[in-house]
């Protein structure tokens, strides 16, 4: 795509949104974002000439990367044809893209509650494991996220939730596996994973197992640090639930549809939950939807019970039908076993030598295209380069070294998150490493260790 000049655009958009748009999780005063002026593939441009490398997926969801010719001619197809329909009634592809959902979950799953996005996806989900079970209670864990309407954020297991929280939802948080930052002095990864059982076990019997209706889990938590469970660790929590009779939400909002080089991530886990939350991945943003993936026992439970939730966009049309042409191409297009191979074969080599070369980075995790680097001012103390719930000079100057390469980042604290479009090739994602090595060593100088 040929880059984009038009400086008098930026500044009718830029004072546009200033002007008038109220933005998410921000102060309102101290912001000045890039306005974008188009996007294309790995790439997004702005109205400066510029372009960058996408390694954001914007939210973690263009999966498919951006403007897929499949997707956008799905969506304009379907807006000649239906546009909207109200939910009552049935539409060819709201049932498709039902199908196709459930074809890709473990057996037990027959059906799909479409809701507009992953939060209502989440808050759903509770609501039917709490009818299901007839119980008040749901755990979730720290280190995690699952939305920012007010039973979802409760749920969140970082300081997003702090301003939210009034002690009324429900919710207890426990500590999950994390061996780099583990809570239970644990130095392998199976003494993590049991350590973290027993914790877990622990939180249930002094909670009351029989006021827990579900545990909520990110497969792989996503803002809160792509920590992957352990070997083990999720056969545990579907063992637990089923010793106490709680409802396992696998929460796969992020983790899902590519992202970890698998349809859902916890394939690679062999573990099935009783509800699944999924959003972002399933036609990469293109138009808002997510959904709760539904096993046939809960389905029974309102075969003749009504189930008291609904939304007048259950199930749009455009969004469905970006959905059906978005699974369609990742199936033709290979764009799942893409994902998979460029974790292993570009992203997790390139990455680990990265920090051979910077000490900054203190240490890499990740699986398919869903990788953070743990940044340290330390490795010996594990110091944050960055303190919990904020930035840092370091952080800032990494923030303008990968613009300065033109590279598109997700910063989340003392973490960089690598995390590009499933299609993204092997020349773009080397070609990441090289510009990211540039990056960092231009803040080799805020390590402090020996």
């Amino acid at each position: 795509m040929e880059p984009i000049v038009n400086p008098e655009a930026k500044a009718t958009v830029m004072a546009d949104d200033r002007g008038h748009v109220f933005h998410s999780w921000s102060a309102q005063a101290t912001i000045s974002p890039m306005a974008i002026a188009a996007a294309q593939g790995s790439y997004v441009y702005d109205y400066d000439g510029n372009e960058y490398l996408d390694l954001s997926s914007q939210l973690v969801n263009t999966n498919i990367g951006h403007q897929h010719p499949k997707v956008i001619d799905a969506i304009k197809a379907q807006a000649d044809r239906l546009c909207t329909i109200a939910p009552q009634h049935a539409n060819d592809v709201r049932g498709e893209a039902a199908r196709l959902i459930t074809e890709r979950a473990p057996e037990p799953f027959t059906h799909v509650f479409f809701t507009n996005g992953g939060t209502e996806a989440v808050e759903y989900a509770v609501r039917m494991a709490r009818l299901h079970t007839g119980r008040p209670k749901v755990l979730s864990r720290y280190r995690s996220y699952h939305g920012g309407t007010t039973l979802s954020v409760n749920l969140t297991g970082d300081h997003r939730r702090w301003a939210n929280d009034h002690g009324t939802a429900g919710v207890v948080h426990f500590f999950g596996p994390f061996l780099y930052r583990s809570e239970f002095n644990a130095t392998t990864e199976a003494d993590e994973c049991e350590r973290a059982l027993n914790h877990l076990e622990q939180t249930i019997r002094f909670e009351g197992p029989d006021t827990i209706a579900a545990i909520v889990l990110e497969t792989i938590p996503g803002t809160a640090g792509i920590m992957i469970p352990p070997p083990g660790y999720l056969q545990g929590v579907r063992e637990l639930c089923d010793r106490y009779g709680i409802i396992y939400i696998a929460d796969e909002v992020m983790a899902g549809f590519g992202r970890t080089g698998e349809w859902f991530a916890f394939d690679a886990h062999d573990v099935a939950p009783d509800l699944i939350t999924f959003a972002k991945g399933v036609n990469s943003g293109y138009v808002p939807l997510g959904g709760v993936v539904i096993s046939s026992a809960i389905v029974e439970t309102f075969n003749n019970r009504v189930f008291p939730g609904g939304l007048t966009y259950s199930g749009h049309p455009l969004a469905c039908a970006a959905a059906v042409a978005t699974i369609k191409a990742m199936e033709e297009e290979g764009i799942v076993e893409n994902a998979k191979m460029i974790g292993d074969t570009v992203l997790r080599p390139g990455l680990l030598q990265l920090a051979e070369n910077h000490p900054v980075i203190g240490e890499v995790r990740g699986t398919g295209v869903f990788f953070a680097l743990d940044l340290v001012k330390d490795r010996a103390t594990k110091e944050e380069l960055a303190p919990y719930g904020g930035t840092s000079e370091a952080m800032g100057a990494l923030g303008a070294a990968m613009k300065a390469e033109g590279l598109f980042p997700f910063m989340n604290y003392h973490r960089l998150h690598i995390v590009p479009p499933c299609t993204i090739s092997v020349a773009e994602a080397t070609d990441a490493m090289d510009r990211l090595d540039r990056a960092f060593a231009k803040i080799d100088g805020y390590y402090e260790g020996s």
